[in-house]
């Protein structure tokens, strides 16, 4: 997806809600990022992220109809899609002080987990944020998340796993 059309909408949906932009920086590396440096950051981000997640969906609608309008030459059937845009609004460095937080939550739960051999919770994240979970611990043998619950309640459970035992030799 063009980095160009994604700068332009989300610039444009900012200066409609009359926020002040210092600079918006558009990064793809494994996910497109839209970064944005505003003085109006506690306003934009709002409580616990809130503002910040509508913000995002609100940009991937917007994104996702002017990818749609300029692409003339789609077929329009009811049964073809264009992929949804996939990149992600991040206001002064807010969303990746959040995921490093979670992180060290995460990391912190999972050694109760091994200290007492048992599953702990972690409290409702979005997709993404259990996604960067699932991912932190995909390698670990002994730890296993499981996604749980339905919409804004949907958490990960992290469950302790013994390792394999190993065969004896006499």
């Amino acid at each position: 997806m063009p980095s160009d059309i994604i700068k332009s909408t989300v610039e444009g949906l900012l200066n409609a809600l009359g926020a002040k932009i210092d600079a918006i920086t558009v990064s793809s590396d494994a996910r497109t990022v839209v970064a944005i440096d505003s003085p109006d950051s506690a306003i934009l981000v709002g409580p616990n992220g809130e503002n910040l997640q509508a913000l995002n969906t609100l940009a991937r609608r917007l994104v996702e109809k002017a990818v749609d309008i300029g692409s003339q030459d789609r077929i329009q059937t009811s049964d073809v899609h264009s992929p949804a845009p996939n990149f992600l609004i991040d206001i002064n460095g807010y969303h990746e002080a959040r995921l490093e937080e979670l992180r060290a939550a995460a990391r912190l739960l999972a050694e109760r987990a091994r200290l007492f051999k048992h599953e702990v919770e972690l409290p409702p994240a979005s997709s993404y944020e259990r996604l960067v979970v699932h991912e932190l611990f995909a390698d670990d043998p002994e730890i296993e998340t499981v996604s749980e619950g339905e919409g804004k309640f949907r958490h990960i459970i992290l469950r302790y796993k013994a390792p394999p035992e190993k065969d004896a030799i006499f």
